[in-house]
């Protein structure tokens, strides 16, 4: 009787996890859902707003041809390096209102996509991505695999392929450019499924609400650079240029 006891006792402490487990990944899902959304809206009201009649209006020429573009550019980098390094310090609304500023910010300096490719094909890419994050990510939460040795190769070869384009920017080679975008894809492919199966170990049952809220956080924008990513490079290869 006792061994029985003890064996309920540790399925329902197991259903309980699992159940814990199932909500703190939802939650991380819907966190990089509404943050793509919210990018995907700027971005569009940013391109509508920046032309009228086929000429840039003076917002487009502010985020586009002026000096400007420089912030605009670069301010999402200092949002995402501010909420890494200060989350631990900020309440949960906060970094949460930070992940929705940086996607805003995210969305303003992608806009210019939409004056190179044509919107069914931007359309088009971000469906595929979609279906090709959504299995990757899926094979991360699944797998019984380690994915850690994987996992330190791929930020190895992300560091390498971050020099590998500064370095193109003076070359402008077309082919360097094409083997960058080929590594990328199948860089951020790995990603998505090595950071999937991080984030879901992060997860502890114990965890308090401000805790367990900023691991969230900081899952979604995880998942979120990956996802941004992997379209980027993929855009490279299936989107139409106008």
């Amino acid at each position: 009787m006792a061994d029985l006891r003890n064996y309920q006792s540790r399925a329902q402490a197991g259903e309980v996890i699992d159940q814990g487990l199932r909500a703190y990944m939802l939650k991380v899902y819907n966190l990089m859902a509404l943050g793509l959304a919210i990018t995907g809206v700027a971005a569009y009201l940013s391109f509508q707003f920046a032309f009228a009649n086929g000429e840039l209006t003076a917002f487009g020429q502010a985020i586009y041809a002026s000096p400007l573009r420089w912030v605009v550019i670069l301010a999402p980098l200092a949002a995402v390096f501010f909420l890494s390094f200060r989350i631990n310090q900020m309440s949960v609304a906060a970094a949460q209102t930070t992940f929705w500023v940086y996607s805003a910010l995210v969305g303003l300096s992608l806009s210019s996509i939409f004056i190179i490719y044509t919107g069914q094909s931007i359309v088009q890419t971000f469906f595929v991505t979609a279906a090709s994050f959504g299995a990757l990510s899926l094979y991360g939460y699944t797998t019984k695999r380690n994915l850690s040795a994987m996992g330190s190769f791929l930020i190895m070869g992300l560091f390498g392929l971050i020099i590998a384009s500064i370095v193109n920017i003076f070359l402008a080679s077309s082919a360097v450019q094409f083997a960058i975008s080929a590594i990328g894809v199948l860089i951020f492919a790995g990603l998505t499924a090595y950071d999937t199966q991080r984030i879901k170990e992060m997860y502890f049952e114990a965890d308090g609400y401000d805790v367990a809220g900023r691991k969230a956080i900081m899952g979604a924008l995880t998942l979120y650079l990956d996802f941004i990513n992997l379209f980027m490079f993929l855009l490279q290869f299936m989107g139409n240029r106008k």
